[in-house]
């Protein structure tokens, strides 16, 4: 999803994705053990940490996420503006 702001692209996907790579290396976890926690595929969590492709994720999985990286589901939406 792209966002407009004062002529300003913003992607929330990859804004998300960016925030769930930076906690999971916080807690220093792997990919796949993120994917056990959260009981989704390895390649999933890879995908949604990737640069390229298309990122979707429900609502349910970020509380998953957030759960398994001990943190607030809000941190998931802090966005540099």
């Amino acid at each position: 999803m792209v966002i407009v702001m004062n002529d300003n692209e913003f992607n929330l996907y990859e804004s998300i994705a960016g925030n769930i790579k930076k906690y999971r290396k916080e807690a220093n976890i792997t990919q796949a053990e993120l994917s056990e926690r959260v009981g989704v595929s390895h390649e999933f969590i890879r995908r949604i940490e990737s640069k390229k492709g298309v990122k979707t994720f429900s609502v349910d999985t970020l509380y998953k996420i957030s759960i398994a990286l001990n943190i607030d589901i809000s941190k998931l939406f802090e966005f540099d503006k």
